[in-house]
C-alpha cells in the first residue's frame, strides 16, 4: 500500500505520517507543495525521512499558484461574504492538483491530508482531487474511527513516545496557514469573537499604528485584467505578489478580523493579512471602471458571489466554475493599462487611472462648453424612463 501524505512537517502531519505506517503498515510518500509559506519548507526532507517516509518532495509551485489560480481569480474580484480575499481557499485545487499527479508518477493508489472534520479544507482537497482522478482513494485521519487523538496534547505525547521530530511552541497556540497570498490564524484566543486578537498575529504587516507617518505612491500595470507590473518594472507573477505583500505589508494594509461561514454551516472566526491582494483588489476595480462596459460590468458582477462562493466550498475544478471563468476572462480583454494608488496607514487609495481602451472621454462629460453633446436629448431620455412612473403614479388616484 503506498499514501503520497500532504506534508508540512507540523505536528499533525508529522504524527500522520508515523500513524500511516502503524495503522496501514502503509509506504509514504511525502509531498510539500511550496506557495509561499516561506521558511516553513526548510528541512522537510530531514523530517520525513527521519519519520519513515520512503521518498519525499518538496515543489515550488509559487509561479503556477499566481498564474493560474490568484490572478484569474483576482480578475473575477472574488470575496467572500464581503471580506474575505479566499486566501486559503485558491491554494487548496493547487496542491491537490499536484498531491494527484505525485500520486499517479508514484502509482499510488492513495492520497492523505491532516484536514479536520469540522473545516473547510478536508472538502477543497478531496473534491480537487476527485475532480482530477475520480478512481483516487482518500485517507482522511481526523474523520477516521481509527484516529484515536482527541486533542494537541495527545499528537504531543505520540510524537514524543515514537521519537518523531517536532518543534512545538507554547506561544503560537492558534493555527496559521500562509501562502504568497496571504496569512491566516484561527484557534486559541481568537475562539472568543470578542476579544481582540493578540499582537503577534501581526506578520506581513505592519500594525497600522506603527506603520509609516508618511504616505508611498505606487503604480501597477494590467494587461487584460491581470497584473504585469509594478512601477514600471516587469514581474513574474509570484514576484509581483511578493511586491505587492513588501509595499502592503509596510504601511498595514489588508488585515481583517472576520467570523465568517463554513461550507460545513458552522461560524469561525479568523483574522486574514492579504496586503498584496488587497492593494491588487482596489487596484483591478480601479482598472476596470474606466475599460468595461457598464452592462458588461453589471452582469460580471453578479457573477462574482457565485464564483466566489465556488472558490470557497472547493469547486475550482467544477465545470460552473471554468464556465464563469471563461465569461469573466472575456470582459477582461479591454482592461489594459496603470492605476495610480496611495498607501497610507493601512489604506490603499485610488489617486489615478489611465488606458489606450479608456471610454473615459474628457469631452463628453466636461462641465465646461462642449460641442458633442446637446443637453436637451436629456429631456426625452428622462421623459421615457418616467413613463411607467408616471403611469403608476396616476392609477393610484381614485377615479370618479
Amino acid at each position: 500500500m503506498r499514501v503520497v501524505l500532504a506534508y508540512s512537517g507540523g505536528l499533525d502531519t508529522s504524527c500522520i505520517l508515523k500513524w500511516l505506517q502503524d495503522q496501514y503498515k502503509a509506504e509514504v510518500i511525502t509531498y510539500c507543495a511550496d506557495v509561499g509559506q516561506g521558511e516553513e519548507t526548510a528541512g522537510l526532507h530531514e523530517k520525513a525521512y527521519a519519520t519513515g517516509a520512503v521518498k519525499s518532495y518538496i515543489e515550488d509551485l509559487t509561479e503556477e499558484f499566481a498564474r493560474d489560480f490568484i490572478f484569474p481569480m483576482f480578475q473575477a474580484n472574488a470575496i467572500y461574504e464581503n471580506m474575505y480575499l479566499l486566501g486559503t481557499s485558491i491554494a487548496r485545487p493547487v496542491i491537490a492538483k499536484h498531491l494527484v499527479e505525485i500520486a499517479k508518477k508514484e502509482k499510488a493508489d492513495y492520497i492523505c491530508h491532516g484536514a479536520t472534520g469540522k473545516g473547510n479544507d478536508q472538502i477543497r482537497f478531496e473534491l480537487s482531487a476527485y475532480s482530477l482522478n475520480p478512481n483516487i482513494k482518500v485517507i482522511a485521519p481526523w474523520r477516521s474511527k481509527d484516529w484515536t487523538f482527541k486533542s494537541r496534547t495527545d499528537l504531543i505525547n505520540y510524537a514524543k513516545k515514537n521519537k518523531i521530530p517536532i518543534s512545538v511552541s507554547k506561544k503560537k497556540i492558534y493555527s496559521e496557514d500562509r501562502n504568497l497570498l496571504h496569512i491566516s490564524f484561527e484557534g486559541g484566543p481568537l475562539e472568543d469573537p470578542w476579544q481582540e486578537a493578540p499582537e503577534e498575529c501581526h506578520v506581513l504587516t505592519t500594525p497600522v499604528e506603527k506603520a509609516p507617518n508618511t504616505p508611498e505612491y505606487i503604480t501597477i500595470h494590467f494587461e487584460k485584467g491581470i497584473p504585469t507590473a509594478v512601477n514600471g518594472k516587469k514581474l513574474s507573477p509570484a514576484n509581483l505578489m511578493r511586491k505587492l505583500n513588501e509595499l502592503g505589508g509596510k504601511h498595514g494594509i489588508g488585515r481583517i478580523d472576520i467570523v465568517e461561514t463554513r461550507y460545513t454551516g458552522m461560524k469561525d472566526r479568523g483574522v486574514y493579512e492579504t496586503p498584496g491582494g488587497t492593494i491588487l483588489f482596489h487596484a483591478h476595480r480601479a482598472i476596470e471602471s474606466i475599460c468595461m462596459d457598464r452592462e458588461v460590468m453589471s452582469i460580471r458582477d453578479q457573477l462574482t458571489p457565485k464564483y466566489s462562493d465556488l472558490v470557497y466550498n472547493g469547486f475550482w475544478f467544477a465545470p460552473e466554475r471554468e464556465f464563469l471563468q471563461a465569461a469573466i476572462t472575456e470582459s477582461q480583454k479591454n482592461c489594459t493599462g496603470d492605476v495610480r494608488l496611495k498607501l497610507y496607514k493601512g489604506n490603499a487609495f485610488i489617486v489615478g487611472r489611465k488606458s489606450p481602451y479608456t471610454l473615459y472621454d474628457p469631452e463628453v462629460v466636461t462641465f465646461e462648453r462642449d460641442d458633442v453633446y446637446d443637453q436637451s436629448d436629456a429631456t426625452g431620455f428622462i421623459k421615457l424612463n418616467a413613463l411607467r412612473l408616471r403611469i403608476r403614479a396616476a392609477a393610484k388616484k381614485p377615479k370618479n
